[in-house]
């Protein structure tokens, strides 16, 4: 009799291709399945909340999976860390009822990009930080950012690859905050087209550089045209 287990995985995913497997087998789902594996001495398939790009990183990713093995919650974390690389780690386990699905049952999904304010590159923290070295105003950003609140057609912030049925998403909260030479932003929604992120944060940016006007936002918004928008920003600050 299989039951259902979730987990709370957390990673640096710099050196990996993003979440879902592929042939080459450097994702963050590859080497958690081959732990799992490992651990319970028999192949082990999951499915998680939402996949990540190449170089994201995940502060709280929920996984669920199915198995007949009996361990405790703690034997789960401890047990599938021993055969995980050192830059992923099951935060969490815990037994779920076999109707909970990591990616049907949430009620939110947040993201928070971490930005380097700095006439120079980063260094210690490369690759986990997204990087503007010219002045940003806070002000700016965060009145552009309050333009995107609610329901809204994203096509302007969607990736041409995006697979999602509808481009239409409820974004509930954004946050701009600075601490030092570092911005945050804090982004959560229904869920989120591919790239919509990084495309957001790239767009608001260029009002925080003084490119782009507040009202760019509605402008962009009210366009549909993906080809109206800033690039799509580094995934380095992403989580």
């Amino acid at each position: 009799m299989t039951h259902r287990i979730a987990l709370g995985i957390s990673y640096n995913g710099s050196t990996y291709h993003g979440w879902q497997s592929q042939s080459c087998g450097n994702t963050i789902q590859d080497h958690l399945e081959a732990a799992l594996g490992q651990f319970a001495t028999q192949p082990i398939s999951t499915l998680c909340a939402g996949r990540t790009d190449a170089g994201v990183h995940g502060l709280m990713q929920v996984v669920h999976f199915d198995t007949a093995i009996e361990r405790t919650p703690a034997s789960w974390v401890r047990g599938t860390n021993a055969f995980l690389p050192s830059p992923i780690a099951v935060q969490w386990a815990q037994a779920v009822p076999d109707a909970f699905h990591a990616r049907a049952s949430a009620r939110a999904r947040r993201y928070a990009y971490l930005l380097l304010e700095s006439p120079v590159r980063p260094s210690v923290d490369a690759g986990r930080v997204g990087w503007s070295f010219r002045p940003l105003d806070g002000d700016a950003m965060r009145q552009a950012a309050g333009r995107l609140i609610g329901e809204h057609d994203f096509t302007s912030f969607r990736a041409s690859a995006c697979q999602a049925l509808s481009p239409v998403k409820q974004l509930t909260r954004i946050d701009v905050t600075r601490r030092g030479a570092y911005w945050r932003f804090d982004f959560e929604a229904s869920a989120f087209l591919h790239h919509m992120i990084r495309n957001l944060v790239g767009a608001l940016v260029y009002v925080g550089k003084g490119r782009y006007p507040v009202e760019w936002m509605r402008e962009l918004l009210e366009a549909c045209d993906r080809t109206r928008a800033a690039p799509t920003f580094s995934p380095d600050g992403l989580y």
